[in-house]
Order: C-alpha cells, then sequence, then structure tokens
C-alpha cells in the first residue's frame, strides 16, 4: 500500500467510505460522485496503479469477482449493470489506483463517452 494513495487510505480504513462489500482482496464502497443510481467502485487491497501496472491474473479475478459479487448484493444482475475499469488520462481515470466502477439501475448506453 501506498502512504500517499488515497483509495490505500480507504482500504486501511483511514478515510471514511460507504462500504458495501469487503474481502482479503478488495474493498467495494459507494462513489461519492454517482453517474448511475448504483455506483460502486471495486479497489483492491494491494496498490497497483492502473490496469497497465497489473501482472496478476489472480489479482485481477478477484477484483472481477467482487465486482460480480457487489452487483449481486445490489440487486443488479437481473436487469444487468456495466463495470468499467478506466486506464491512464485519456481513459479518465482520476485516481492512480485500479479501480472497477460496477454501475447499474438505468439503462446503459454506447458509445459511453
Amino acid at each position: 500500500m501506498s502512504k500517499d494513495c488515497l483509495f490505500c487510505r480507504v482500504a486501511k480504513g483511514e478515510i471514511p467510505a460507504d462500504i458495501v462489500m469487503q474481502n482479503d482482496d478488495a474493498v467495494a464502497f459507494r462513489d461519492i460522485s454517482p453517474r448511475a443510481p448504483t455506483h460502486i467502485l471495486v479497489i483492491s487491497r494491494k496498490h497497483i496503479e492502473s490496469l497497465e501496472h497489473a501482472d496478476d491474473s489472480v489479482d485481477l479475478g478477484a477484483l472481477l469477482r467482487t465486482a460480480a459479487d457487489v452487483a449481486r448484493k445490489e440487486g443488479l444482475v437481473d436487469a444487468g449493470y456495466r463495470v468499467v475499469i478506466n486506464t491512464g488520462a485519456h481513459g479518465g481515470q482520476t485516481v492512480d489506483h485500479l479501480h472497477l466502477h460496477v454501475l447499474g439501475g438505468r439503462q446503459m448506453t454506447w458509445p459511453p463517452g
């Protein structure tokens, strides 16, 4: 973990968040600027800067499994949901810590933007 990383501090419990799920690998919490009725971030407990820096398929699988578990817990499975990973500045990544957005509760459009 990085002592200066916002999401590492959330994962350690140093910064409060509306946590909806956590396990040994990940923490899931509600986004403070939601873009859908349900907008939950899933972060790794390990500091991984971005998808470009992820080199462990077990870590990535754990994040995706947690995202699916969150969607199920939030009742999004029947209607559907979207999982998004933003990477780098042009990809829309604003926090340099790998995180997945679980979005649901409304019809998603394509292309996303």
